[in-house]
């Protein structure tokens, strides 16, 4: 028993070296990871990879307990994402999921925390159609009505990534008065136990190593164990603009990625791809000033200003379309080469649609930046 707990502390104590984590996620990321890309793109669901990105410290630097270095989350995101955007898509989805446990303050979710920064246990978020309902887009697709000890949820809650049974995920549903009405909303974290039916998505045109279902409930118990927040819209308020920011990752490692395959064929190709647009040199230089504002947004992640959510939702329009850009960049850079179904860059340029599109999508940042600055409050 006390082997195994010095180990673990040994572990943890190593995550305080910023230079030593991202050394080894980038370890992690050049080797194993990019190797295992293709499979993953293909619907490998890499929970092998994701355990040893835990080790090394990739899930843990954001959280309070661990100094909340949101700057370090997002560069191991990076160095993941510029590998396998699927993968850094996973690497989200546990950071926010952690984000979620540790702000509830539920002494029983603090309790599953460390397991889960780790990668010993794994854990995604289902706020997609939530985040979207809180923002007048779409209806709250679960609904809860109150019992003794808690709440009773049913509904279907669809693309939720990042699950699988013995997994679990946040969720938050409408609770319902006794006429139908609807009273205000709770958040909770979702266990995949025998309460709960999975069922297959349609096949993506990529991202399908992400363990994307949809979810069927039928009065699943959320006891006070569970629950992460209770009304659930000051705590979406408080964390909402970390949980954007930390998306921001997954773009500039695409980004990065994109600048790798362009460089790569410049010793062959330079000759004629100096007549194309987003040269090398141009990218490089919006990657490296969008970079400077996300690692300034980073220091202060719940500033809970108007403008600094403002300042994070154009970071992170600027960080999808940059990297819709750049990737289909490196595919015009390499040619036929990077066309190959096996070849990163055509990956890529699946895995930058899915960043445009992943709740909140370009489309979603607009509206919320629109409504924002003219003070507008959603129905």
């Amino acid at each position: 028993m006390n082997s195994v707990a010095v180990a673990v502390s040994t572990s943890t104590a190593a995550w305080g070296d910023e230079a030593r984590v991202l050394a080894e996620v980038g370890r992690i990321a050049r080797g194993p990871l990019a190797q295992a890309a293709g499979r993953i793109d293909e619907g490998h669901y890499p929970l092998d990879l994701m355990a040893a990105l835990g080790e090394a410290g990739a899930f843990a630097a954001h959280l309070d307990s661990h100094g909340s270095r949101f700057g370090l989350a997002l560069a191991a995101m990076q160095e993941v994402s510029r590998s396998c955007g699927s993968t850094g898509f996973l690497t989200w989805c546990q950071d926010v999921c952690g984000l979620y446990m540790e702000q509830s303050g539920n002494p029983a979710l603090l309790e599953r925390l460390a397991g889960h920064a780790a990668g010993r246990t794994f854990g995604g978020t289902g706020l997609s159609n939530p985040m979207k309902a809180l923002a007048g887009i779409e209806n709250m697709l679960l609904r809860a009505r109150k019992v003794p000890g808690g709440y009773k949820v049913s509904g279907s809650l669809p693309w939720v990534s990042h699950i699988a049974r013995g997994q679990y995920c946040g969720a938050i549903a409408a609770v319902e008065r006794g006429d139908g009405s609807r009273s205000h909303e709770i958040m909770f974290l979702l266990d995949l136990d025998e309460r709960t039916e999975l069922k297959a998505c349609p096949t993506f045109s990529g991202m399908e190593g992400t363990s994307t279902w949809r979810i069927q409930l039928d009065d699943y118990f959320v006891g006070e164990p569970s629950l992460i927040a209770d009304p659930a819209r000051p705590f979406i308020a408080r964390i909402r603009a970390a949980f954007v920011l930390l998306q921001a990752g997954m773009a500039t490692g695409l980004v990065q990625g994109s600048l790798d395959s362009i460089r790569e064929v410049e010793p062959v190709l330079g000759h004629v791809n100096q007549y194309l647009h987003d040269r090398p040199d141009q990218l490089q230089a919006e990657f490296e000033e969008l970079g400077g504002r996300i690692m300034k947004l980073a220091q202060s992640p719940f500033d809970g200003s108007k403008d600094y959510l403002l300042d994070v939702l154009d970071a992170r329009t600027q960080g999808a379309e940059l990297a819709l850009r750049a990737t289909q960049s490196a595919l015009l850079h390499q040619g036929a080469r990077g066309y190959l179904m096996s070849a990163a860059p055509q990956r890529r340029i699946r895995e930058a649609q899915f960043v445009a599109i992943v709740t909140p999508a370009i489309k979603h940042l607009r509206w919320e930046m629109a409504r924002l600055m003219k003070e507008e409050t959603p129905a």
